[in-house]
């Protein structure tokens, strides 16, 4: 029962809708380079609403959240990112420069609340560790956008006064500021790269908001097909892959798989094709005690399973074992 209000929010379709359209506008603002991989930190990221957009736009990801119960629902929809449960008011863990950027989507708000009456859970101390550790978690030059409701202009000095402290550059980006619905304020902030001489993005204004039709703004970007549980399916092509394999490799990961034709969606179709072609037309192989030699060691992934399957001429069992676990 804990779980149920986290999924009725996660569910509800104008939640959606609100959390991508802010999100499609964080990414707008964190102005990434095209066309590149990137590893992002999702600040507040609930129960993954914007860690989805994150994953179609090609971004790999991290998010944290103070809330169990969001982060179970995240893991039951099985979103891409690696989930943290922190207390952003206590500051970050990450080592120097591990994220290409961050994004946080009605947030930071609620670092202007003070829990107790101890000097560490005053707004000052919780906002001066918070953005001390984030400054340090980002790689340089990088952005970080926050999308928040401050409830007055003295929260904003506040918030800003203490980000520049901590070495951060930037200020307040406001949207349709004339508009009671649409108004949305972003804190754009910058490490290196010039800091504060960089230029502030400008805000949205007159009728951007809403499109020919009726459509918000990034509205026609959401429109795919979803599964059963509300998840938006997955549009990962081999390019996709490729950058994200490269990514990996770069910052040292271990056992990245090599790149080969098996790589990307079309994967199963190819080994099928492949492995039919081989079995139909040389059915001993099933029989052999030797595994065939390729560039890709392909059989030798699926060397016990063909070990079970010597006593049968059919190839399925052996394409079936491959295709769900070892894709």
């Amino acid at each position: 029962m804990a779980t149920s209000r986290p999924k009725k929010y996660t569910k509800n379709t104008r939640n959606q809708q609100i959390q991508a359209d802010m999100t499609y506008r964080a990414l707008e603002l964190l102005n990434l380079p095209p066309d590149e991989p990137a590893f992002l930190l999702d600040i507040g990221c609930g129960s993954g609403l914007s860690g989805e957009i994150l994953d179609e736009e090609g971004y790999i990801w991290a998010g944290v959240d103070i809330a169990p119960s969001m982060l179970e629902v995240a893991l039951e929809r099985e979103v891409e990112g690696d989930l943290f449960l922190q207390d952003i008011g206590q500051g970050f863990g990450f080592r120097p420069g591990s994220f290409d950027g961050a994004i946080s989507i009605s947030v930071l708000q609620w670092l202007l609340n003070a829990e107790t009456s101890h000097p560490t859970s005053s707004p000052p101390h919780r906002l001066s560790r918070f953005f001390t550790t984030l400054h340090s978690s980002l790689r340089n030059p990088s952005r970080a956008v926050f999308q928040f409701y401050p409830s007055s202009d003295d929260q904003i000095q506040l918030i800003t006064s203490i980000a520049q402290k901590a070495g951060f550059g930037g200020g307040i980006v406001v949207d349709y500021p004339n508009s009671k619905k649409a108004k949305k304020v972003f804190l754009c902030l910058y490490v290196g790269g010039g800091g504060g001489a960089q230029q502030l993005p400008e805000g949205l204004d007159g009728e951007e908001a809403v499109e020919d039709g009726g459509k918000a703004r990034f509205e026609r970007r959401r429109e795919r097909e979803k599964t059963k549980n509300g998840k938006r399916k997955s549009i990962k092509d081999k390019d996709w892959i490729l950058k994200k394999k490269e990514l990996y490799r770069k910052r040292g990961k271990e056992g990245v798989p090599n790149d080969s034709k098996f790589t990307g969606p079309q994967a199963e179709a190819s080994v099928l094709i492949y492995f039919m072609d081989l079995f139909l037309f040389n059915s001993s192989i099933l029989h052999s005690e030797e595994v065939p030699a390729t560039g890709d060691c392909v059989f030798r992934l699926i060397a016990d399973e063909m070990a079970l399957q010597r006593s049968h001429a059919d190839p399925l069992p052996v394409l079936h074992f491959f295709c769900y676990n070892v894709l």
